[in-house]
């Protein structure tokens, strides 16, 4: 039973772990995108779609993460090109997410979908305790373990990740040393659009293989709550979604277990941890802002 409940949490904490990674890096470069929701949803329902009507839930994940990738420019081009306002058009794009999400997925409700086969490796998937756990999960489990490491590599150890930090501290100063902030940008934050899709997929692919309308129920808001809960670290990022994992599977089995509270109450506890991190966060100001890189949500005009 232990092992089982551990294995919820990890599959639960997969999908905020993978767009907040990728948020984390769209940030990073001084970009504030708002609407990881709405291409968390897009990935799903294309996910789900590609995947029903090919049968290989590989080609829904790729397709889900063009689409997320697609959406993230349109973002881009908003915020970048035509310096359009990033609070407001990535609410926006949130809505138009959830919108065309739910016509697009309007046929594929209450059919079944084509789900993601999990790993089985002799002997070690076998092992008692940890042989599930570690060695019997999903594909993209592993992927958004690899993922976290190859971020925090990238950005700590590399001259292009140096270059990206550089300009979400400064993107005046990186201009004036002949930096691309734009192109650079462009790139972060398509990114974090594929990032996104890829964690939409898992939800519909892996996690729940159905679609449901709005079926990421706030997990790309949770997403963005975690990388201003890790400070902008991508190993803080992976116990921050697991820490949410836990929660989000706790009031499951306190539901199961027939806790004397009510569900409703119980089901919100996710998104309450939300808000008592960043009340806690936003107590201690003088930590998160040495942290926050310093041009992030402030566009960037080019000298013509």
């Amino acid at each position: 039973m232990f092992e089982g409940i551990l294995i919820t949490i990890a599959t639960a904490a997969t999908p905020l772990l993978i767009a907040s990674v990728g948020e984390l890096v769209v940030e990073r470069s001084g970009v504030l995108n708002l609407g990881v929701e709405g291409m968390m949803v897009m990935g799903a329902v294309t996910g789900f779609g590609v995947a029903l009507a090919t049968g290989s839930p590989w080609l829904g994940v790729l397709a889900a993460i063009i689409v997320g990738a697609l959406f993230s420019l349109l973002f881009g081009f908003l915020t970048l090109t035509l310096v359009t306002n990033q609070v407001a058009t990535g609410l926006a794009l949130t809505l138009l997410g959830l919108g065309l999400s739910g016509m697009l997925g309007e046929s594929f409700v209450g059919q079944p979908g084509v789900k993601m086969d999990y790993i089985y490796i002799p002997v070690l998937t076998d092992l008692p305790l940890v042989g599930k756990l570690f060695f019997g999960q999903d594909p993209l489990f592993y992927v958004s373990l690899l993922l976290t490491a190859g971020v925090a590599y990238f950005l700590f150890r590399t001259r292009a990740g140096l270059t990206l930090r550089s300009i979400g501290d400064n993107h005046t100063s990186a201009h004036a040393l002949g930096i691309n902030v734009i192109g650079i940008r462009y790139l972060a934050v398509m990114f974090g659009g594929a990032c996104a899709g890829l964690a939409g997929a898992y939800l519909s692919l892996v996690y729940t293989p159905q679609w449901i309308e709005n079926m990421t129920a706030g997990r790309g808001w949770i997403a963005l709550a975690l990388v201003v809960f890790a400070s902008w670290r991508p190993w803080r990022v992976l116990a921050g979604a697991y820490l949410f994992g836990a929660v989000s599977i706790g009031q499951l089995h306190a539901q199961a277990l027939g806790i004397g509270v009510p569900s409703q109450l119980l089901s919100s506890l996710p998104y309450l941890a939300t808000v008592v991190v960043l009340v806690l966060i936003s107590r201690n100001r003088r930590l998160t802002m040495v942290n926050t890189p310093a041009s992030l949500g402030r566009p960037f005009v080019p000298d013509r």
